[in-house]
């Protein structure tokens, strides 16, 4: 019973954690959220007894990526982001109705394909969730695309920074 409030509680504060990262119009505090928002997901991962996936998600996500996030929102200008204040209500609407209509097209596309991910037991899912099984599949099946996208994320990061750091004319 302890654990489900625990869950639930972490559930709450990993929502609220994100809505503020999303309603936070200083670009730093929604870092922050999002640091919180990602503590609270390990505490998830902890109630859940998936200890490796909560360490590496305080060690890499919430530690190193955000390091890296607060740095280059550092480096950004950040006079010259666009002001909320102009975003129109009707376009964000659009944007959520638009986006749950598009999953609920992928979700009939995958379940006629017969592409749904089928639930397995509980056994199974710790087995093929262990730190082991886990450390070969990255470093063995997906070694290429995990270095691939860590090639595309330092160059987007170099491409942010130096779009920021135009001079004046």
């Amino acid at each position: 019973m302890a654990a489900q409030i625990l869950f639930f509680a972490l559930a709450t504060a990993a929502i609220a954690g994100a809505l503020g990262m999303l309603i936070s119009r200083n670009p730093v505090n929604s870092a922050l959220w999002l640091i919180l928002n990602l503590f609270c997901i390990a505490g998830l991962y902890l109630t859940l007894n998936a200890e490796f996936i909560a360490v590496v998600q305080v060690l890499v996500y919430a530690g190193a990526i955000m390091v890296l996030f607060l740095f280059v929102l550092m480096l950004l200008n950040l006079a010259a982001l666009p002001d909320l204040k102009k975003i129109d209500g009707r376009r964000v609407l659009a944007y959520v109705l638009s986006m749950g209509l598009l999953a609920m097209l992928s979700f009939v596309v995958a379940s006629s394909l017969d592409m749904l991910p089928v639930p397995g037991s509980l056994e199974a899912v710790a087995e093929n969730g262990s730190a082991s099984n886990l450390a070969k599949s990255l470093f063995v099946q997906f070694a290429m695309p995990v270095e691939i996208i860590g090639i595309l994320l330092l160059a987007a990061t170099i491409g942010a920074v130096m779009l920021a750091k135009r001079k004046a004319v």
